[in-house]
């Protein structure tokens, strides 16, 4: 009766208590609440949304619906990331390697692609052999001997969120400034962590596409760290087009690797040293955002983050030997470029219809036990703001099959405008936001 009572009263504007909360995500992580009662619950907050203390509630539900990983006997900086979303943003892969080469530990905890995104687990289980599924021991003793542990939700972390992260995809609750910040956070405290810092997307292609929504999701989750006293700094980066030029599992672990052996593209490396920065401070390893900078760009360049990501990938059960040869992560059977089709400017590369592109090849679920095809997506070389010439190649198709090209094709038409003139796009990094406050992002 429980949970019917609680959506009658969130459907109808009113609030539910903590001592509610936790009774509710018990039982729904227990599987005593099924989900089509929780499905509506989801709707019905986000058409009603939650007070700042039912966030705080249902996030402390969520955290201690498990266990938390206790990392306090370590003598470092414990720092993790989290993008609320995007498409070819593999940072994560890139970022986790450098920061632990550079003394902090990062126990980092991702999920799988949601609605038009990718997901970090997806493209890490593309690495032959790579294993996320770690219990909390094993994540553990990874962060005590390699700095790092790339991992996937375990049963025992939050499992109510685990359940109701899939759930909001289903039933097109993703968009929701409560549901977010609560999923967010109840597993980034779980790590256990000295400091959060968070990649909040805005633009066409983020779940929030609007700067004041962005902001407000910035500072929830901020708020909800300090009352865990967990300082939590947020930069707001662009995804009204891709992130890099890759876009797809396979695809995107190659770019991160090449990154890491100093070729990345300009916008990855950008994002990935501003976030970096932020981390390594929040770790207490560096003075100031210049010296971070100096510091990531010297392990690059010498080798040690890629050294450090063959360490990890080898420590997972992956095969360390893709850092050196690329080519050992799986291949798709089809390619074909896709061409301008007219002189003029690249107005626009829409990443909500990369993305879905990718679902479509197979690249992504459209339910929770799709079988995903690590090898197909898109390498986008066109920027906006480019000019091109009528018959210049824009991107290339990777697809499993004849049909697969077609549609990739197709999605490219739709995806890559070309126009007579472009308005400019926003800002890579436009914010950064604290418990302080907002500022522009200065760089």
């Amino acid at each position: 009766m429980l949970a019917r009572t609680l959506i009658e009263r969130k459907r109808d504007g009113g609030r539910i208590t903590s001592s509610e909360w936790r009774t509710l995500m018990q039982r729904y992580g227990s599987g005593e609440v099924p989900d089509y009662q929780m499905a509506a619950l989801a709707m019905a907050i986000f058409f009603n949304g939650l007070d700042r203390s039912e966030i705080g509630a249902m996030t402390d539900a969520m955290l201690r619906s498990g266990a938390s990983l206790d990392l306090t006997h370590l003598r470092v900086g414990r720092v993790d990331k989290h993008s609320t979303g995007g498409v070819g943003d593999k940072v994560s892969l890139v970022l986790a390697p450098l920061v632990a080469c550079l003394g902090v530990a990062v126990p980092m905890m991702s999920g799988r692609g949601l609605g038009h995104t990718g997901g970090t687990l997806d493209k890490l289980e593309a690495i032959p052999g790579f294993r996320t599924d770690l219990s909390l021991n094993e994540a553990i003793r990874l962060v005590e001997r390699v700095g790092c542990a790339l991992i996937g939700q375990t049963n025992e972390i939050a499992p109510a969120d685990r359940r109701l992260y899939a759930l909001r995809d289903a039933t097109a609750t993703v968009e929701s400034i409560p549901l977010i910040s609560a999923s967010i956070m109840s597993k980034k405290l779980a790590e256990g962590l000295t400091g959060l810092v968070l990649d909040v997307k805005r633009g066409s292609g983020a779940f929030l596409p609007e700067l004041d929504r962005g902001l407000a999701l910035a500072q929830t989750m901020i708020d909800l760290g300090a009352d865990y006293g967990c300082p939590v700094v947020a930069l707001l980066t662009a995804m009204d087009r891709p992130l890099g030029r890759a876009c797809g599992n396979a695809l995107e672990v190659e770019e991160a690797i090449m990154a890491l052996r100093g070729d990345g593209p300009a916008d990855l490396m950008s994002v990935t040293y501003a976030l970096g920065a932020e981390m390594l401070l929040l770790g207490g390893v560096v003075a100031d955002r210049d010296e971070a900078r100096r510091r990531m760009e010297v392990a690059i360049s010498s080798g040690k983050a890629a050294a450090k990501f063959e360490e990890i990938i080898a420590a997972q059960g992956g095969n360390p030997a893709v850092v050196e040869d690329p080519s050992l992560l799986p291949q798709a059977v089809e390619c074909e470029l896709f061409l301008a089709p007219r002189d003029g400017v690249v107005a626009h590369v829409e990443p909500r219809a990369i993305g879905r592109g990718i679902t479509m090849l197979g690249g992504g679920r459209t339910k929770v036990e799709d079988v995903v095809d690590p090898s197909v997506g898109f390498v986008i070389t066109a920027r906006p703001g480019d000019i091109v010439r009528a018959g210049e190649p824009l991107a290339t198709v990777f697809a499993r099959d004849r049909d697969g090209v077609a549609g990739g094709l197709a999605v490219l038409r739709e995806a890559i405008r070309i126009a007579d003139d472009a308005e400019p796009p926003l800002p890579l990094i436009s914010h950064r936001v604290t418990e302080a406050g907002v500022e522009v992002y200065d760089g």
